[in-house]
């Protein structure tokens, strides 16, 4: 029995296979989460949450950009089916990559209380942000190896070492729970971040058990050089947007206290918003975030054939099913927020705020697969500016009017920033395909 045409594009069969996975990934976390806030209580996810900008900032230094070189360029030996120097360009990014990871985990566990008491206002945060520091390089090396697949326009390994990540996290905090409770310790968000490093070493060891090596060491200092004057713009502009993106969840817990809230209450509130009501408006965005890993290598090699006609049509597409599911997604959350906060995480105001900010859903899920079209079209730095204004806008909205007029302000900032972003998103690709149109 042939598989009907349509199902034999890899990036149709290799968005099904991520959104599936994604999807059981995402429930498996969905009910995860509501397990965490019933257990390190809604302060305790707040605490949790400040460590990720951290977190994600080494991430963004170590991994991002070089994942998506490896992704550029095998996806380009492919096309010249010249697989073995594609494995090269691997074996330069895994380099790189671990080099940069132990470069940022070191100085992050060191100087950990400084960053707690300093950045982060919070000493709490000092034994998660040491811990955390671990699953630097397993996440690189986990990233690097999938960037290899994706630019092969093969999607089972990383989907497989997604799912397995996400039951290992999971496996990891309920065994540490359970010797917990056997001790008579109370549960910290501790726990959670070890469950971090058990779900990144997982991932990893599945990756390279399933990478089949071979050697393709030939011209290595070339590619390593390739792979890092590529990555290096990209990955400046990735931290920069991170940076801002980190000083916005900084900011929160900061001008909540401002706004006249407690310590804890502010820790309180930005875990419920951070920690339960924004995975809720994510959670479809696993179909999204799948069709956008795979469509950054297909418009690049449709635009280096100069396929006008293939690049606008995948735009088309996309900005359709994106606004389908968007606004199918706000009229879900409109019905079911507060249900889901009230009955799942036992937060009225979890609730609330999932019925606020299901209105940014469309404009969230657009905006995330137009910036992938436009890095494939080469305007990484069109991307970048979208995402850091829209960005721009949150912070000011912070930093000047949630000290009066509390946290409401912020969803509604949310909402003004995405759809900026969705208006801006659309007319520059609009008008780049008209430029290559014209080419």
């Amino acid at each position: 029995m042939q598989l009907p045409k349509h199902l034999k594009n890899p990036l149709v069969t290799g968005t099904l296979l991520l959104t599936i996975t994604g999807m059981l990934s995402k429930v498996i976390g969905f009910f995860y989460r509501i397990f965490l806030s019933r257990t390190i209580g809604a302060e305790g996810m707040g605490i949790y949450q400040l460590i990720f900008p951290i977190f994600s900032l080494g991430l963004v230094i170590t991994a991002a950009g070089i994942q998506t070189a490896i992704s550029k360029y095998v996806s380009s030996c492919c096309c010249r089916e010249a697989s073995g120097y594609g494995m090269g360009y691997l074996y330069a990014g895994l380099f790189l990559s671990v080099c940069l990871s132990l470069l940022v985990g070191l100085p992050m566990y060191h100087y950990a209380g400084w960053i707690s008491d300093v950045i982060l206002d919070e000493p709490r945060c000092l034994t998660l942000l040491q811990i955390v520091a671990y699953a630097l390089p397993f996440a690189s090396i986990h990233a690097c190896i999938n960037g290899y697949y994706y630019g092969q326009k093969k999607t089972a390994i990383p989907a497989v070492t997604q799912f397995a990540e996400q039951c290992s996290r999971v496996l990891a905090v309920y065994i540490l729970l359970k010797i917990y409770e056997q001790k008579g310790i109370a549960p910290t968000p501790s726990i959670a971040v070890w469950g971090i490093v058990c779900g990144e070493f997982c991932s990893m060891l599945i990756s390279i058990t399933c990478l089949h090596f071979y050697k393709a060491w030939g011209g290595f200092f070339h590619k390593l050089k390739e792979i890092a004057l590529f990555s290096a713009p990209l990955t400046a502009n990735r931290i920069t947007y991170h940076v801002f993106a980190s000083a916005e969840s900084i900011l929160i817990p900061l001008k909540l206290k401002a706004f006249g809230y407690s310590s804890s209450e502010a820790l309180s509130v930005f875990g419920i918003l951070n920690g339960m009501a924004m995975p809720m408006i994510l959670f479809p965005s696993t179909l999204t975030n799948s069709v956008s890993v795979l469509l950054l290598p297909t418009i690049s090699e449709a635009s280096a054939q100069e396929n006008v006609r293939m690049v606008r049509s995948a735009t088309r597409k996309t900005i359709f099913y994106c606004l389908l599911l968007g606004f199918a997604s706000t009229a879900f959350f409109l019905v079911t927020g507060r249900y889901i906060g009230q009955y799942m995480f036992h937060n009225t105001l979890a609730g609330s705020f999932i019925r606020t900010l299901s209105w940014i859903c469309p404009f969230l899920y657009l905006t995330t697969t137009l910036s992938s079209i436009l890095h494939g079209l080469g305007k990484a730095g069109t991307a970048f500016f979208i995402n850091l204004s829209g960005c721009a806008i949150r912070i000011v909205c912070i930093y000047l009017l949630i000290p009066t007029y509390g946290i409401r302000i912020y969803l509604y900032a949310m909402l003004a920033s995405q759809l900026v972003a969705a208006v801006c998103s659309i007319y520059f690709v609009r008008r780049s395909i008209s430029r290559s149109c014209r080419l």
